[in-house]
């Protein structure tokens, strides 16, 4: 199976460095993505939004032949939902990453403080203490010293669906910062944070505990949970 791994903000395609080798080990084909204005810190990033993002992830899809399994980390997950709206045929299943599918008309993130035409990593005092738990100094260190500015209209530009068919690709929502059981709460009650992922018809939860980087914090068990999801949908669809 075709594996893309779509990083979130301020990360390249060397994010996913602890989690790519279990998956090849399996014998899947892993593509990590570097996305547009994210090569470098010196990378211009004035004009990028959230469109040429999503078309980097559909170009890459476009490359490959047979389904294709999406992975997105946070804001990447409103990439492959775009991308799965894009190419509905083409994606045997979307893996949310502490992530969910982005809703027509929202935005990613359009409060995050921007510095002309780059939004940088906040000060660690701007993240909630689940989205750290298990960041120790040593891993934000390195966090920080990776970090590379988002363009600012990939946070701000709204999101643009077009094809329902989007809403029958099989979810898996990796549930790291907040507990799958607070999700299904918020799912039953209507709650408008995960309004796009109620439209979903196929959503399965999967817990890892952790902060909001597990692929820095407990990589072996994101790949395993990942893995996980690529060997059921194999299943499903030769069934």
């Amino acid at each position: 199976m075709d594996i893309v791994l779509v990083p979130g903000f301020w990360l390249d395609a060397s994010s996913w460095d602890g989690v790519v080798p279990a998956l090849a080990a399996a014998g899947h084909r892993v593509h990590a993505l570097t996305l547009p204005g994210l090569e470098s810190v010196d990378a211009p990033r004035a004009g990028i939004g959230l469109a040429d993002h999503v078309a980097a992830v559909v170009r890459l899809v476009d490359g490959l032949e047979g389904p294709v399994v999406l992975v997105g980390h946070s804001a990447g997950g409103a990439l492959i939902h775009a991308a799965a709206d894009a190419r509905p045929e083409r994606i045997a299943r979307t893996i949310y990453v502490d992530s969910g599918p982005l809703g027509e008309g929202e935005s990613i993130n359009a409060d995050l403080p921007a510095e002309g035409d780059e939004v940088p990593l906040p000060p660690w005092d701007g993240f909630e203490e689940a989205d750290l738990r298990d960041l120790d100094e040593e891993l934000r260190e390195a966090l920080r010293a990776r970090a590379i500015p988002e363009p600012r209209g990939v946070a701000q530009d709204p999101q643009h669906l077009h094809d329902v068919r989007r809403y029958a690709v099989p979810a898996t929502v990796i549930a790291c910062t907040y507990p799958s059981s607070l999700l299904q709460e918020w799912l039953d009650s209507g709650h408008p944070y995960v309004a796009e992922l109620a439209r979903v018809h196929d959503v399965e939860f999967v817990d890892l505990p952790t902060g909001h980087w597990p692929q820095f914090t407990k990589p072996a068990e994101l790949a395993a949970a990942i893995l996980a999801a690529v060997e059921r949908t194999a299943v499903e669809r030769t069934a």
